[in-house]
Parts: structure tokens; C-alpha cells; sequence
């Protein structure tokens, strides 16, 4: 009989490299139809503690319909039936990513807002954050969970206006590291 010995040393599994096997797909990045009236594109860069590009990383997106709904039977407003409201976008050689999407509405006490899930290699379990919008900043004041957040972190949440969409980096660690939510 063939034993064998445990140092303790056996690798941990991450959520990554391997994310562009299978999880990607054609309508991934858009969570409406290119040229949906209103439509604006998301993106930024994800990068690593040392301020690198991260080129296997992936993000998701889920969000509510203009009004506020999603599709699901629990929402309290009503189900928005055939509102996918999800997005999934691999990272770029560049560590860039982007989604196209219609803004999200309000939701009871809350600031129209993303959330966003981050997988990357080194990580064992995937990041969550949130996106919120420049011209919401006084429902920002409201908004229980950005409320939650040190004033001098809240910026890390804000997309910048572009011309036609948002821009959304995310930093994974050290100076200017995106605020991330243990859910």
C-alpha cells in the first residue's frame, strides 16, 4: 500500500485564467441590442495591485430596467418580463472591458446604480462593487450602501462621463483600490 505525505503546501484554486473557455459569449457584452434608443457603452480597465492591466479577467454586470425592475418574480414593483439586465465582458489584452446597456432606474432607497462582479486570476473568490453615475449625485446622498462607504472611498464607485457612455476602472488593490462589498 502507497502512501503518501501532506506537507500542507497544495495550490489554492482561483476563479481564473481559464474564464475564456466557456463563461464569454456572442451577446455577453450587451445587455440590450446595439442601437437600443438610450443605449450607452461602460467600460474601463481592471488592474492588478502593481497598477497592471489585467488580460484575463472578467466582469458582470447586473442591473435594473430604466424603471427600476427587474425580471424576477420577488420584485416588488412588478416583474419587468424579458428585461435581461445582465451583462458579461471578458477583459482585453489591455485588461479593457465594456458593456452596452440602458441606464438603471431608481430602486426603493437606492441611487440608480450596477452591480459588478469581478473574477481574475489570484482571486479565490469573485469582488463585488458598484457602479453609480455622475448626474445622480444627490440621490447619492440617500443611498444607504454608498452611505456606508468612507466619503474620501466614494469616488471609486463613481463612473466619469465619456463622450456617449461611463467609464468604470477597477483597481484591485493598493492606491485607489476599488471599494469591494462582502455579499
Amino acid at each position: 500500500m502507497r502512501t503518501e505525505h501532506f506537507d500542507g503546501s497544495t495550490p489554492s484554486q482561483t476563479v481564473g485564467p481559464y474564464l475564456a473557455i466557456g463563461l464569454p459569449w456572442p451577446d455577453g457584452p450587451d445587455v440590450v441590442p446595439p442601437g437600443t434608443p438610450g443605449s450607452v457603452r461602460i467600460g474601463g480597465t481592471v488592474y492588478d495591485g502593481a497598477g497592471a492591466p489585467v488580460p484575463d479577467a472578467m466582469i458582470e454586470t447586473w442591473q435594473a430596467d430604466p424603471d427600476g425592475r427587474f425580471d424576477h418574480p420577488d420584485d416588488p414593483r412588478g416583474r419587468h418580463s424579458g428585461w435581461r439586465g445582465f451583462g458579461r465582458s471578458a477583459t482585453d489584452p489591455d485588461g479593457n472591458w465594456s458593456v452596452t446597456t440602458v441606464l438603471p432606474g431608481v430602486l426603493p432607497d437606492q441611487a440608480p446604480h450596477i452591480d459588478v462582479s469581478v473574477f481574475a486570476r489570484g482571486l479565490l473568490h469573485r469582488v463585488v462593487t458598484r457602479i453609480y453615475f455622475p448626474e445622480d449625485s444627490a440621490a447619492h446622498a440617500e443611498d444607504p450602501v454608498l452611505r456606508s462607504v468612507p466619503a474620501a472611498r466614494r469616488h471609486t464607485l463613481i463612473a466619469d462621463a465619456t463622450d456617449g457612455g461611463y467609464r468604470f476602472d477597477v483597481r484591485l488593490q493598493g492606491e485607489g483600490e476599488t471599494v469591494f462589498f462582502d455579499v
